[in-house]
């Protein structure tokens, strides 16, 4: 039996689970909830667009819905309002925060409060989940669909758009849908070509393996394979992560919306990329082993 192929063997474990947690992240409300790949934060959403509550100007979007509710709602609005400490979103409707996942989304609210100040600092805001979506291979998160559900759940009639949801927004974010999908793709045959390494290595150890250069060679490739993959599926949700914050901090600042990327996320789908790459490397170490034992035997035959 051979140690060597035991390292990669290892590492393609430690990978084939960390590709596991990048799908299955926030599949259902508190399991790794901070890995998400991009949160949504409504909790401000609405407020700035009313100077004050008394505010009747026609070009105000909030004016004529506050003719739409009835009591009491009308004056938990008006208060929220004036009271910049307090989200508007809950009497909309609305969560405090929609979180994207590579399969689902979750929503929930902020506790024990939305905004920090002077008691409140932000490292003592926890999120509370308290729905996430069906798990759904080929997932593309749609924020405005999210939130207009949410409304809708209310029965209050109001829309996103009485709420002057930017479309520049939406459009954004559409364009980051199909990146959504490639990457699931790419992941699911990440972890393919992970397992199927996991087999070679496995074979490679095995005392009924010849221990040669081809199957060491065999597990480079495969290693090899899982890592590009792995390495394009990373690279993707990075650029998921980043353009998505931006646009939505861009677009979103004029009705209170901003985003985060998952940071966390983004250490796991990494980390798992680096270790076939470590599979990988030690491949070729074995394969270059085998090839000075060669050399030595040569040089070690008698003429």
């Amino acid at each position: 039996m051979r140690l060597l192929p035991i390292i990669p063997a290892i590492f393609c474990v430690g990978a084939l689970i960390l590709s596991f947690l990048c799908l299955f992240a926030g599949s259902k409300p508190g399991f790794m909830e901070d890995y998400s790949v991009l949160n949504l934060n409504t909790s401000r959403i609405g407020q700035n667009l009313l100077n004050t509550s008394s505010s009747s100007s026609s070009s105000n979007p909030l004016s004529t819905l506050f003719h739409n509710i009835t009591d009491p709602l009308v004056n938990d609005i008006k208060s929220d309002l004036n009271n910049w400490a307090t989200s508007l979103a809950k009497d909309l409707g609305l969560k405090d925060f929609y979180s994207a996942h590579l399969m689902d989304y979750c929503e929930g609210s902020y506790t024990p409060g939305p905004v920090p100040n002077v008691t409140l600092s932000k490292s003592k805001i926890e999120r509370n989940v308290t729905y996430c979506s069906n798990r759904t291979a080929m997932f593309a998160f749609d924020p405005k669909a999210s939130l207009q559900k949410s409304l809708n759940e209310t029965g209050l009639g109001v829309t996103l758009d009485q709420l002057n949801w930017p479309k520049a927004l939406d459009d954004g974010i559409r364009a980051l849908r199909t990146a959504f999908k490639a990457a699931f793709v790419l992941y699911c045959m990440g972890v393919g070509f992970i397992f199927v390494t996991l087999v070679a290595c496995l074979f490679w150890t095995s005392a009924c393996s010849d221990g040669g250069r081809g199957t060491a060679l065999l597990e480079i490739i495969l290693a090899s394979l899982a890592f590009i993959t792995l390495g394009i599926a990373s690279a993707v949700m990075t650029a998921i992560g980043v353009k998505g914050n931006t646009i939505i901090d861009k677009y979103g600042k004029s009705i209170g919306v901003s985003a985060d990327r998952g940071n966390g996320f983004m250490g796991l789908t990494w980390a798992a990329t680096g270790l076939m790459v470590l599979a990988a490397i030690l491949g070729c170490v074995g394969c270059c082993m085998k090839r000075n034992r060669h050399k030595v035997k040569r040089v070690g035959e008698k003429p």
